[in-house]
């Protein structure tokens, strides 16, 4: 087995020029989004999650991205989760799309703020069935006995809640608000590429190139 220490890989698919990038990170987000959904990138809106507990100890999880809008990037989850409880205490958060397969990541830090109730709604009705009933059957983030408890849970949600179950009330979505936000793009000799974003008291983004 080759060693860790030993595994090289040369990044030569793109390139970052001022000139073609958007002014403002939700823009070039979007743009590359779309050039991974072309591209068949699997699952492309799969983000790292980084949120801070009470203690200051960082935590991540993985999660997807399931909306896009003039003011963010939303996802939903249980609110009682352990990153539900600590976007209560620290609503701030880091987000981290990474496209092995196009050698880009996209970094995004800002603000968190739960949706508005409407759209959460509008959101879990559009999910499957057996999402919608299991948004029910999960204590998430606490400790359970068995995964029976789980398969228990879920039957007792059907027969309650039938085929057409409403939100649960810890149940819904967070939309991250920018204030900062970085490119990277892979390039050869690790001269990469990276562009900085970083939002101004009067609304305009300061973009920036830091070094590899």
């Amino acid at each position: 087995m080759s060693k860790l220490s030993d595994l090289r890989k040369s990044y030569e698919q793109g390139e970052l020029v001022e000139e073609q990038v958007a002014g403002q990170p939700l823009q070039q987000f979007k743009t590359w989004l779309d050039e991974a959904l072309a591209a068949g990138v699997p699952e492309p809106n799969a983000m790292t999650l980084a949120t801070v507990g009470p203690e200051g100890r960082p935590s991540t999880r993985i999660v997807l991205i399931k909306d896009i809008d003039e003011r963010g990037l939303v996802w939903y989850t249980n609110y009682e989760s352990r990153k539900g409880r600590e976007l209560a205490a620290h609503p701030f958060a880091a987000l981290q799309f990474h496209w092995v397969e196009m050698e880009r990541v996209v970094r995004i830090e800002g603000r968190v703020e739960q949706v508005e109730a409407a759209q959460s709604d509008a959101y879990f009705r559009s999910r499957p069935l057996d999402s919608r009933l299991g948004a029910w059957a999960s204590p998430q983030s606490q400790v359970i006995s068995s995964r029976a408890v789980l398969v228990a849970n879920a039957a007792k949600a059907a027969a309650q809640h039938g085929l057409n179950p409403e939100r649960p009330p810890h149940w819904g979505g967070y939309r991250l608000l920018p204030e900062r936000g970085e490119v990277w793009q892979g390039r050869t000799s690790r001269l990469h590429d990276r562009l900085s974003y970083k939002l101004q008291a009067d609304g305009s983004w300061l973009r920036e190139r830091l070094a590899p």
